[in-house]
């Protein structure tokens, strides 16, 4: 007999689902950005691939603010370098800058996942 899921699982895998992609595409244009022998083609490629299926799981709510900007920041780059394509050049001049940016996104990310003051006041109690 087939399970049922409530539609509370369903929204939970659905929100799951698009925050893999997220995290997928950004991982991979990091990676991009940061190969030097990285073209254009191989990264408008690339990234038609990962917003298509970002775009499958496009119907979920996001509530997380780290997620909305990292979104944004998406969005953004696909419109500045393939709905309105660039040369070689610029896009060789964009990789660095583009790193950056995505590298103060992941930092932002960790920043709420660990925070220092939650092991400055451990008493070692032993």
């Amino acid at each position: 007999m087939p399970r049922e899921f409530s539609p509370k699982q369903i929204e939970r895998y659905k929100r799951q689902k698009l925050l893999g992609a997220i995290n997928k595409c950004t991982k991979n244009l990091y990676k991009i950005f940061r190969d030097r022998s990285s073209t254009y083609s191989i990264y408008k490629e690339r990234f038609i691939q990962l917003k298509k299926e970002i775009e499958k799981h496009r119907n979920v709510l996001i509530t997380s603010d780290y997620i909305k900007r990292v979104d944004n920041y998406i969005e953004r780059l696909y419109k500045d370098t393939i709905i309105n394509e660039i040369d070689e050049e610029t896009f060789q001049s964009l990789k660095e800058s583009e790193a950056t940016n995505l590298n103060r996104l992941q930092k932002s990310r960790n920043a709420l996942k660990y925070k220092k003051s939650k092991y400055k006041n451990i008493d070692n109690e032993w």
